[in-house]
């Protein structure tokens, strides 16, 4: 399984406990590769240096002090996932668990340029996945943790965005699963209706017939945001993709 987890997650305090779910999953046998994205925590760090935090086409655009930014936030979200997947209380889901975190420079970037006339600087677009090393590092029994960066064959680092990196990193793996622990509930049965039931399975036709029917979406809340990034997975071999409301305790297991 691909589990993509947005920064909104750790941000309101549920890293702990989406730490043990993953555990259970971890000690039932799955292969796991975790992503974490970090949208607020690099908004916070950019508001504390009085720096604006500037988007277009629903991507950061990353000028190099939105870069730093990006860097110390990813530096200190391991920090604190590693921390999460550390805890060994008895009688909690972790105990007696040893989860080992192994992480590096599996993804190759390129920059995203110059979009209707906005220049991206430090934003990139997955080039490559190095699914050979991260399938190495899973069969020995480590969870595959990546954070939305990559680098150039020259060495330029580069900001990603978490759904790329998690949409990408399930079609190189050829993941039986690709899990979107987002904002949103799920993909309502009528989009435009918030109190409509969730959707609980949608075939791939559907799916695409919806996304043609929604605008273009810029912000995570929309119905569009993740569903792309899941029919892109969908079409390039993984069987089934999954959106999960963060907000509720439990919902990947």
């Amino acid at each position: 399984f691909v589990v993509a987890i947005t920064g909104e997650l750790i941000a309101a305090g549920k890293l702990d406990r989406f730490a043990q779910d993953v555990a259970i999953l971890h000690a039932m046998g799955i292969k796991l590769v975790l992503v974490h994205g970090f949208r607020p925590q690099v908004n916070e760090q950019l508001r504390v240096k009085g720096h604006p935090a500037r988007y277009s086409h629903g991507m950061r655009i990353t000028d190099a002090v939105a870069l730093d930014c990006a860097q110390e936030a990813a530096g200190q979200l391991r920090f604190e996932i590693e921390a999460a997947f550390s805890q060994g209380l008895p009688n909690t889901p972790m105990a007696n668990a040893t989860v080992r975190i192994v992480s590096g420079n599996f993804l190759t970037a390129r920059p995203v340029g110059i979009i209707d006339g906005i220049d991206f600087r430090h934003s990139g677009l997955v080039r490559r996945v190095d699914a050979t090393g991260i399938r190495r590092a899973i069969d020995a029994g480590a969870l595959v943790l990546l954070s939305p960066f990559g680098f150039s064959p020259t060495g330029e680092a580069f900001n990603l965005t978490m759904e790329d990196v998690a949409s990408s990193t399930a079609v190189a793996l050829q993941a039986d699963k690709l899990v979107f622990m987002s904002e949103i509930a799920g993909i309502r049965e009528k989009p435009d209706d918030p109190e409509s039931p969730i959707d609980t399975e949608l075939v791939l036709a559907d799916a695409k017939k919806l996304l043609a029917a929604l605008p273009a979406p810029t912000q995570p809340t929309e119905t569009a945001f993740y569903l792309r990034h899941c029919i892109r997975a969908c079409e390039g071999g993984v069987e089934r993709s999954h959106i999960l409301p963060l907000a509720v305790d439990g919902a990947i297991l």
